[in-house]
């Protein structure tokens, strides 16, 4: 098949979704599809208009992360075209003649629904889940709702609007300070005193204009995943350093992970149901990943729901999926098989 696999575009998590699309441009190579990365922002300007962008798919050499996030501003200041301000030229013309377009983004770009349903309306096939699903889970105020609703744990917390009066004395300590809708733990910060919430909400401002403020919960970090109907093994988080932010993410030795994790049988098994039934609360499909935090006294909250799970080469889900005996391969040829099969219902 044709597959243009669709990276980077103007997210702050943008390197990582070009380290993801790295790596799963090789591994659709190697399952002999003519895959070809593709940057959302900056488009294709070049391109004939023909299938000989396909025809020259070569494998990619590894994509390195920064232990910082990207300058957009800069980024956005290379691009001088005017087309658009996230989607480059050409880019829904070339997707219309791939067989299907490989959802290789992160953060806002490409996981809140917005590209989804421009698919929709142009007959694009696309993996993974569906505009209002990714919309939904974006939106951690939304997906919090939605899951407190299914009967899925989370932790209390308040929305807070830039521009509108703040109580400091009001919001819960200690807490975590989060964009409401970022990803790769960007503007996140833990606050334990009072005198650090004005520099927390200022980071998460910075970021987006609705920061959520919620109770903070001493556990053990967990995540899991689902691949079509199956329920991957939990991994554990245990980073090195601090919380598992930015750089104890991408950075290949800060944080250990533990796959399956050392949990208990009736506690694995509830966390595995409760990612299943958040996953089909959210109304999610092809794959996600869910995260927990696994408290001393055995209960586990639910942080947030991950439509397009990183697949880097420190990435939680394609370590699952070894755990389960799925290759990286396997597990980019599952998402892609899955994907398709949206279309035939």
């Amino acid at each position: 098949m044709n597959i243009v696999v669709l990276a980077g575009g103007l997210s702050p998590e943008r390197d990582v979704s070009f380290s993801s699309g790295t790596m799963a441009t090789n591994a659709l190579l190697s399952l002999g599809h003519r895959a070809v990365m593709v940057d959302l922002f900056f488009g294709v300007p070049d391109w004939d208009g023909t299938d000989s962008i396909f025809e020259n798919a070569r494998p990619l050499a590894p994509y390195a992360i920064g232990d910082r996030e990207p300058d957009l501003d800069a980024i956005r200041a290379q691009r001088k075209d005017g087309y658009n301000e996230y989607i480059g030229l050409n880019v829904p013309a070339l997707c219309q003649r791939a067989d299907i377009v490989y959802m290789a983004l992160h953060g806002d770009c490409g996981e809140n629904g917005k590209l989804q349903a421009l698919f929709d309306s142009l007959g694009i096939r696309y993996t993974g889940s569906g505009a209002k699903a990714c919309a939904d889970a974006m939106d951690k105020w939304v997906s919090k709702a939605i899951f407190e609703k299914a009967g899925v744990l989370c932790p209390k917390g308040v929305l807070l609007r830039k521009g509108d009066a703040i109580d400091l004395d009001a919001l819960p300590l200690p807490c975590c300070v989060k964009p409401c809708c970022g990803g790769s733990s960007i503007g996140v910060s833990i606050v334990q005193d009072r005198s650090e919430l004005p520099a927390a909400l200022d980071a998460a401002f910075a970021v987006e204009p609705e920061v959520l403020v919620e109770q903070y919960i001493h556990g053990r970090e967990l995540s899991c995943a689902m691949i079509g109907d199956l329920v991957l093994p939990i991994i554990e988080i245990i980073p090195k350093e601090g919380f598992y932010d930015y750089k104890n993410k991408y950075q290949a030795g800060a944080t250990e992970e533990i796959t399956p994790a050392h949990v208990d049988p009736v506690h694995t098994a509830y966390i595995q149901r409760q990612t299943e039934k958040g996953f089909h609360a959210l109304h999610l499909s092809v794959y996600g990943r869910l995260d927990f935090l696994l408290t001393e006294d055995g209960e586990a909250y639910c942080l947030e729901a991950n439509t397009l799970p990183g697949l880097t080469p420190t990435s939680l889900m394609p370590q699952e999926a070894a755990a389960a005996g799925i290759s990286y391969e396997e597990l980019c040829a599952r998402i892609v098989a899955l994907s398709l099969e949206k279309y035939h219902g």
